[in-house]
């Protein structure tokens, strides 16, 4: 990361990445390029940054939504519970890249996605082109959330199992329903766990580039331009790899203040965190 650092600070291009140690400084001239919201360069960032940042609440709030939901549902002791526990945790078994291909496949004009929505029920067109336009937005959260939501389950699982009973039944005798239970009990007793949740599946969907680079290579969509994916192609499409740096600095000092400013607003040390996990 400090190497990273330092190469922003440099006039790296193809010319001088083979010996990028001795390669001309450029001050903060990377770093004036990315966040120049008039110019093409800080234009294409800035919108990148706004569409990363919506992609990640997305995908954050839906995964824990079914994290808990599923927790919840599987604290009970019902029949068939350990395989339902297996089968939830399948997308995180199989690793990134291949279930991005996966979910390639099926968005494609020939795909599962238009040959159930479209040839069989009738919902949607039969030939739409899901990953072009405002819809390639969609498919990423889609692919993203059934990819993440598993590890937020596990953790919320944990958390939930980890509730005093007693507090449940003395819940029910003072006559609590199902909702009052989950809202005066179950929510704040995992509070630590879903602070805990919210920030690592909120780190690894903001930095997320497999899924994005799978589904739409180095030409994506505007509306499925990630930051990270504009990082990559300043660095390895542009050849300008300084900027690319720069860019990713930036990303690191929005990630750290708002992981700062989310623990404060909360209340929560990061020891709390820790202990959480």
């Amino acid at each position: 990361m400090l190497v990273g650092v330092a190469m922003s600070f440099l006039q790296l291009t193809q010319f001088t990445i083979g010996h990028w140690t001795t390669a001309p400084f450029a001050g903060l001239t990377n770093f004036r390029l990315a966040v120049n919201v008039t110019g093409p360069v800080g234009k294409e960032v800035l919108e990148s940054f706004a569409y990363t940042c919506a992609y990640t609440v997305l995908v954050v709030l839906i995964s824990w939504v079914f994290a808990m939901a599923g927790a919840v549902f599987l604290s009970d002791n019902l029949k068939g519970r350990s395989a339902l526990r297996s089968l939830f945790l399948v997308p995180y078994a199989i690793p990134g890249y291949i279930g991005a291909v996966v979910w390639l496949f099926m968005f494609l004009p020939t795909g599962a996605v238009n040959t159930l929505l479209g040839r069989d029920l009738h919902v949607i067109a039969n030939q739409t082109f899901w990953l072009a336009g405002s819809k390639a937005f969609w498919v990423l959260v889609v692919a993203s959330v059934w990819a993440t939501w598993p590890f937020s389950f596990l953790l919320m699982l944990a958390g939930v199992q980890g509730v005093q009973p007693e507090l449940y039944e003395a819940a029910r005798v003072d006559g609590a329903t199902r909702w009052q239970e989950f809202r005066r009990i179950t929510v704040p007793s995992v509070k630590g766990v879903s602070l805990l949740v919210i920030l690592v599946t909120g780190f690894f969907s903001f930095n997320n580039f497999t899924t994005p680079f799978i589904l739409f290579g180095t030409a994506p969509p505007g509306d499925a331009s990630l930051i990270s994916l504009q990082i990559y192609v300043n660095s390895f499409v542009d050849l300008n790899f300084g900027l690319g740096e720069a860019t990713a600095a930036l990303m690191i000092v929005v990630l750290i203040i708002f992981s700062m400013i989310y623990m404060r607003v909360l209340h929560v040390s990061p020891r709390g965190v820790t202990d959480a996990g």
